[in-house]
């Protein structure tokens, strides 16, 4: 009797801590994040200063991440607001940034759907790939005892595995700070090939009429996205939706296209 008493009792008692669930879970405060937007009619995103191709500070071509966030809130009905964060440009952890839903609903310009954005972030579907790359005047081919230019800048890329096939290629390196001084340095010859990531690399690669391809070794490759706040759902839906509309219609690879060129089919988007 004892026993069965026993069992009883556990019986009620996960039968009151799933009702207790339950509960919990209708006292949660509702998700407004999309009516927020439509409220204030406007959606506010976090950018590098510049991050080409994805953000480029230049209001002719402002990138892949800007013109696809602007149809995004043209679906929404909204405007766009942009908020230039320097440190997004320079560390590529997002705990690093300091921001807050006050700053921005949305983050963009190199954010990658990787463990350390998860941790802080929750993403939308994939709007392109990117990793290593490398390009050149020529298709880059063997790779073994050149020179090459290196840009390896803040893309959160891991540049240990990286640095190994490098080394292990015998590949003498140059270190440059800028897209321009990769780019300079191709052009006039101080080096043979570039090395960087890969929307970078199609970028310049379209506007100098180079060849690029991804870097080999089995270095990993990334989906980039959007990064939203944990918890804001219904904006994450919406512009999901938004999303998906466009890659169908084919408005997102018309902007691919734009800013990478013939490279455009080689980089993305992944798969969503």
């Amino acid at each position: 009797m004892r026993m069965a008493a026993g069992r009883l009792w556990r019986d009620y008692g996960l039968v009151l801590v799933i009702a207790l669930l339950l509960a919990s879970v209708y006292l949660l405060p509702p998700d407004t994040s999309l009516a927020e937007v439509e409220e204030a009619g406007t959606l506010r995103v976090c950018v590098p200063a510049s991050y080409p191709p994805l953000v480029t500070g230049d209001p002719a071509e402002p990138g892949i991440d800007v013109d696809l966030l602007k149809s995004v809130a043209a679906e929404l009905g909204v405007e766009l607001s942009l908020t230039h964060v320097a440190a997004m440009g320079r560390d590529f952890n997002p705990r690093g940034w300091r921001l807050t839903r006050a700053q921005c609903q949305v983050l963009a310009g190199g954010i990658l759907d990787s463990p350390t954005t998860r941790g802080f972030l929750d993403v939308t579907r994939p709007i392109a790939e990117t990793g290593w790359a490398v390009l050149g005047k020529e298709r880059p081919g063997d790779l073994a005892g050149r020179t090459a230019g290196v840009l390896v800048g803040a893309s959160g890329l891991d540049r240990i595995a990286l640095s190994s096939l490098i080394r292990s290629l015998g590949i003498r390196t140059v270190l440059v700070g800028t897209p321009e001084a990769l780019a300079a340095g191709i052009e006039e010859g101080r080096f043979e090939i570039g090395i960087t990531e890969a929307l970078l690399a199609a970028w310049l690669a379209g506007k100098h009429q180079w060849r690029t391809e991804w870097l080999g070794g089995g270095l990993e490759r990334h989906p980039v996205t959007f990064g939203l706040w944990k918890g804001d759902l219904t904006l994450k839906r919406a512009i999901g939706a938004a999303l998906s509309r466009m890659a169908e219609d084919g408005r997102e690879a018309a902007i691919l296209r734009r800013y990478l060129g013939g490279s455009a089919a080689f980089i993305g988007p992944a798969p969503g």
